[in-house]
């Protein structure tokens, strides 16, 4: 008996650390991230992503462009984004927690006004960059990874 209690317990005590570093790892992608051109290497624009606290999941707002004037709008974007000023545009929808990544949401891209599969995770080696994978397929073969680095 006291096997199993003893074993219950290790359990218990196991999942409750895992789902704390799991809790952990995702909450760091919270604040402000410096967005960094995957093709050019320049900094484009800050993004602010946030976690909401109904839903649980996970958006991402444009908060300053970097490169063009405030008041550019997505002339290519269609739908309710079509000519929206970019500043203040929310770019990531419905991310959610998976293990130490966050996904199953989409990121637009508004240079080219499309919609793509998201991936986001803290790097390894550096705790204050974000990868962030865009994909045309929800498994992330056919895409890009950006690096973008949290803002202090």
């Amino acid at each position: 008996m006291k096997k199993v209690i003893l074993t219950v317990l290790s359990l218990f005590l196991a999942m409750t650390f895992f789902n704390t570093e799991v809790n952990a790892q995702a909450s760091k992608i919270i604040g402000t991230w410096k967005t960094i051109d995957d093709e050019t290497g320049e900094a484009k624009s800050y993004v602010r992503i946030v976690k909401s606290k109904k839903t649980g999941k996970y958006f991402g707002q444009i908060t300053k462009l970097l490169k063009k004037s405030q008041d550019t709008k997505c002339d290519k974007c269609k739908g309710k984004y079509k000519d929206k000023k970019i500043v203040g545009m929310t770019i990531i929808i419905n991310m959610k927690e998976d293990g130490n990544k966050i996904k199953g949401g989409k990121i637009l891209d508004p240079n080219n006004g499309k919609w793509y599969h998201c991936t986001m995770e803290i790097d390894e080696k550096n705790p204050n960059k974000l990868n962030v994978r865009g994909s045309l397929d929800s498994w992330g073969l056919a895409g890009r990874t950006q690096s973008w680095y949290k803002l202090k």
